[in-house]
């Protein structure tokens, strides 16, 4: 564990060679100015951050991604190469793993369109893809799917779009219906959109998915502070916050926050400071919790509906097909 002198030299560093992006410092300022302070998950996934994550889907606890890959290889390679897309969009793209599922049932020569925020991830998932499938054309897009959903032109269709690891969770659902809606907007009557949702279940068995014994979580949680702290040139000081996740039950979601043990005061350079008193905390992610019919909302407001609506036995998790409805 680096010491608090160490700490604010390294910081120091990475402010003197690390030119902050005006867009993060302006979207962590406006963040961390809110009632109740924020930061977007989509800091979580720097290469450690990713690193992490990979560890935390393994854990016995967490139950979401095992099941999502059990159910993909279970139904999904079959009802891929029935569908026949002659692309495949990844929104949110990340590793690319339970991907290949889908990969093996597309024609050789399709197109797979991986989007994500970080361009350093999707040359490592291009690079990889496109060596295990020579004859699949990958055409990466860097593209903050909260924001705007920016494809390369000219797709072939029909087009399959996926989202997997139940994302859409991160989003509340006026933004969740925003992006689908944007998903909705650039497909063809043909396309389809395959989605993955985590289900609502006994409180104690979602707890224990965020709050793992061995705290892979809770670092995990932490290591934003220091993406923040780089890519924003903030002074956080991930030490003196604890992990806390907790299922809100009126807003059937889990909310993942860093509380600070003590008065905090973070600055940011060219915008201020933000303080933190002892017990406060900033909230770094809400992960929603789904039946059928929150799903067929969200998607009735965006312009889909269900097509197909696929389970584990013990109702987990799910996988969602979707269509989009018949404009005029």
């Amino acid at each position: 564990m680096l010491e608090s002198n160490e700490m604010s030299a390294l910081t120091r560093e990475a402010r003197r060679v690390r030119p902050q992006n005006p867009a993060v410092v302006d979207d962590v300022w406006a963040s961390l100015t809110r009632p109740q302070k924020e930061l977007s998950p989509k800091y979580f996934y720097d290469a450690t951050g990713a690193a992490l994550f990979e560890e935390i889907t393994r854990l016995p606890e967490y139950y979401p991604t095992r099941t999502e890959r059990a159910l993909l290889r279970d139904w999904a390679h079959d009802w891929v190469r029935s569908l026949a897309p002659r692309t495949l969009i990844e929104l949110g793209a990340g590793s690319a793993d339970k991907t290949r599922i889908l990969l093996d049932g597309l024609p050789p020569d399709a197109t797979y369109v991986p989007v994500d925020i970080s361009a350093a991830y999707l040359k490592g998932v291009a690079d990889s893809i496109g060596r295990e499938y020579a004859r699949l054309r990958v055409v990466p897009s860097r593209s903050d799917i909260s924001q705007a959903l920016d494809l390369p032109a000219g797709l072939d269709h029909p087009v399959l779009v996926a989202f997997l690891g139940s994302t859409i969770g991160n989003f509340d659902p006026p933004s969740a219906v925003r992006l689908l809606h944007r998903v909705a907007s650039a497909m063809q009557p043909n396309d389809r959109f395959l989605m993955g949702a985590d289900l609502k279940k006994r409180r104690d068995v979602i707890e224990s998915a965020y709050n793992d014994t061995r705290g892979v979580t809770a670092e995990f949680n932490r290591n934003i502070l220091r993406v923040v702290n780089r890519e924003a040139g903030t002074d956080f000081d991930p030490d003196h916050y604890d992990h806390l996740a907790y299922y809100n039950v009126a807003e059937d979601r889990i909310e993942m926050h860093l509380v600070a043990r003590d008065r905090q005061v973070v600055t940011l350079p060219g915008k201020g400071s933000v303080v933190f008193a002892p017990g406060e905390s900033v909230r770094t992610e809400i992960s929603c919790k789904y039946d059928r019919s929150r799903v067929s909302a969200l998607f009735e407001q965006a312009g889909l509906e269900i097509e197909s609506w696929i389970t584990d036995p013990s109702s987990l998790y799910a996988l969602v097909v979707g269509r989009p409805v018949d404009r005029p």
